[in-house]
């Protein structure tokens, strides 16, 4: 266990412990928490009607970074005139992309990236998340030495830190978007896998276009304390939110709705006023308005 881990876990007992009561005093200080909900472009007018304050979509629909300028003008014209913002991306690098082991190959992934992102500032989007787990995943030919069949996680992990690094100097003549880490569950991504090592790459990066992404489902299920959260501080841009159980929308299941508690007492705690995205499936009885708002009213109880 490396020191800043061990020195993490020391902490986050003491961090988990402040805050309920930290977070309970700042409710309703400094803005509010923004909510919206990935869905496609298409769903904008029943997210508005619901009351949710922004819609994100994934990168190669919404942005287009594959379509040419003509494609791109009349999308671009239909976005700003969505009746809910499209303030956020996700699906950020497709797996045909790689970005560790051999045959990583970074110039066509940063090529994408940046039309994307240059694209996302025209519109308005504030925040890309990058998650891309199949294109980060470190593969199984790349092994750590005298380990026949284990990635190296470490050199792939020293293979995306650099990625980003290249990325963030590629759009740093930008001013709004930003590129935010998102951590994923060890079943989906065998590298970043928890809020505190996304933190640890934002610091090497050290640029205002590279932050970092809560994801609470993933955070639930890899039992990451909301201490992390209070870790990442300022440096946290974007946030992710599903039921841990079933990965369905919050308030699907009333029973588990206190799971959630403390991450947004976390998020009160920094003063955290960005977004808050359902990353989630709507399954279960009623239309789907009906579940938007079961989910909105869910979140904001909080």
């Amino acid at each position: 266990m490396n020191i800043q881990r061990r020195n993490f876990l020391l902490t986050a007992v003491a961090f988990t412990g402040m805050l309920a009561h930290a977070g309970k005093s700042l409710k309703g200080n400094g803005g509010r928490i923004k909510f919206g909900v990935c869905r496609p472009l298409s769903d904008a007018s029943v997210l508005k009607s619901v009351g949710y304050d922004f819609i994100e979509c994934d990168v190669a629909s919404a942005l287009m970074p594959d379509k040419g300028d003509d494609d791109w003008k009349r999308q671009r014209d239909k976005i700003l005139s969505l009746a809910v913002p499209l303030i956020s991306c996700n699906g950020f690098i497709p797996g045909r992309f790689r970005l560790t082991g051999p045959k990583a190959d970074f110039a066509p992934a940063l090529d994408y990236a940046e039309i994307a992102l240059r694209r996302a500032q025209e519109v308005g989007v504030k925040t890309i998340v990058f998650g891309s787990g199949g294109a980060r995943n470190v593969p199984g030919d790349y092994c750590a030495k005298n380990f026949r069949d284990v990635p190296d996680v470490e050199k792939g992990l020293e293979q995306y830190t650099q990625f980003c690094a290249l990325l963030a100097k590629r759009i740093e003549d930008l001013k709004d978007v930003c590129v935010v880490i998102e951590p994923l569950r060890p079943n989906e991504s065998n590298i970043v896998n928890f809020v505190w090592q996304g933190v640890q790459i934002c610091n090497e990066v050290n640029s205002p276009r590279v932050r970092q992404l809560a994801d609470i489902f993933h955070m639930m299920m890899g039992r990451e304390s909301a201490a992390s959260i209070v870790q990442a501080g300022s440096l946290l841009k974007h946030c992710h939110i599903a039921e841990h159980t079933t990965r369905n929308f919050p308030g699907s299941d009333p029973s588990r709705n206190h799971y959630f508690r403390a991450y947004f007492d976390a998020l009160r705690t920094i003063g955290y006023t960005g977004g808050v995205s359902c990353e989630c499936g709507w399954a279960g009885e009623g239309t789907f308005p009906q579940k938007l708002e079961k989910a909105l009213k869910t979140m904001r109880e909080f």
